[in-house]
């Protein structure tokens, strides 16, 4: 067999994202990509800001020598002060570029951190639902996830969280607005973990970190804002990605930020940039990161997936679906009239509406909706949507 038993089990039981992204090929394929309405993946159909083309365009044409030579293993220094200066007024403490490692998106930042503070048999806890590559991130780098509930609004619920934080607890990894579910954690939330995980700390005297992945934070509705982790917690990172609020996700850029306040920050920064280089990353690619340099704080239209948004929940909660209304981010999570999402998803897929089951974000019953798509995408959706809720019986 050419394959790991750990690879060939992994391809069977996840990559429900792409299994799904694959049927649609399929589907194209058979019935005409017009007849096809494909919600599965959240590739981003707003293009980037005009910005971000004109920028490149510069580049392509500069005279400067060096700009496709290797760099320091963190990043360059100028497009990491730009990121410190924006987290800088956005969070009202002081970042500088040693606090901040350019990387390949946020999953390899996130892989970079695992390797970076992971001990053989440590483990992270995570909250569902989430992404399912999370896991997947854990076991690559030797640890254990440990996976806590969440409540009817897709919040952490902290009194199940406390009994599961133990000695072998090494992070607690958190991801809002939340993939799948949208669910943005609001301030008073992260300030109590922040409070929870400082004193689980001093009754276990060990260390454990406070992970926030965080591709989504511009992505928000409604007039909310975003809650940083930092000034809740000593001991913490943020994961950063452009895939999303620059619609950038082809070009693999991201940036992991750790607490200037971390008394450890010079040594895990330098495990940082170690891995960065020996995981096979070297460091984020050299124009985009001189493109997005210039680029902090700016972003795609939100205004449009908050329309799409608004679209889609009038829709389906007319047909009596279940659905707690997204806060941020451009997914949905409606329940599923029956147990068995599986069965539920391939009754839309018959449809031809393409949807990712919950159980392949940890929370079977429920299933995903990427909304970030065309309008004409959603639209032919609805038929298929209507239809199957008449046949189940949930329609209002």
């Amino acid at each position: 067999m050419p394959i790991s038993k750990r690879t060939t089990k992994a391809i069977k039981e996840g990559g429900w994202i792409r299994r799904m992204f694959e049927i649609g090929i399929e589907l194209k394929a058979k019935y005409g990509e017009a007849n096809v309405f494909d919600l599965s993946l959240g590739n981003p159909v707003i293009e980037p800001p005009a910005l971000f083309t004109k920028r490149m365009r510069e580049l392509a044409t500069s005279t400067v020598t060096g700009m496709h030579r290797y760099m320091p293993n963190a990043g360059y220094v100028s497009t990491r002060s730009r990121v410190a200066e924006l987290l800088s007024r956005e969070t009202s403490i002081p970042f500088t570029a040693n606090e901040i490692v350019m990387t390949c998106g946020a999953a390899g930042a996130l892989n970079v951190i695992f390797e970076s503070i992971l001990n053989p048999g440590d483990e992270v806890i995570i909250f569902a639902p989430f992404f399912g590559e999370f896991t997947y991130y854990i076991e690559n780098h030797r640890g254990n996830p440990v996976i806590a509930p969440t409540d009817n609004k897709f919040h952490p619920i902290l009194s199940a969280l406390k009994p599961l934080i133990g000695p072998k607890t090494r992070a607690v990894l958190i991801n809002s607005p939340n993939n799948p579910s949208g669910a943005l954690y609001p301030q008073s939330l992260i300030r109590d973990l922040g409070s929870l995980l400082e004193n689980k700390q001093k009754e276990l005297q060990s260390e454990i970190f406070l992970i926030a992945d965080e591709p989504y934070r511009r992505i928000i509705f409604d007039g909310l804002t975003y809650p940083f982790i930092f000034p809740h917690y000593e001991t913490t990172i943020a994961v950063h990605s452009h895939s999303k609020d620059l619609a950038l996700p082809g070009e693999r850029i991201g940036y992991i930020a750790v607490n200037p306040d971390y008394k450890h920050k010079d040594q895990l920064i330098d495990g940082l940039t170690f891995w960065n280089r020996s995981l096979g990353f070297v460091n984020a690619p050299a124009v985009i990161q001189t493109a997005i340099e210039s680029l902090q704080g700016i972003s795609v239209d939100i205004k449009q997936y908050q329309e799409k948004r608004d679209y889609l929940y009038d829709e389906l909660t007319s047909f009596g679906y279940d659905i707690v209304k997204p806060q941020g981010a451009f997914y949905m999570y409606p329940k599923t009239p029956i147990n068995n999402d599986l069965e539920f998803v391939q009754a839309l897929q018959e449809q031809n509406v393409l949807v990712v089951p919950g159980s392949g974000f940890g929370t079977p019953g429920y299933f995903r909706i990427s909304y970030c798509v065309e309008d004409r995408i959603l639209e032919g959706s609805i038929k298929g949507f209507r239809k199957v809720a008449k046949d189940y019986a949930i329609s209002r």
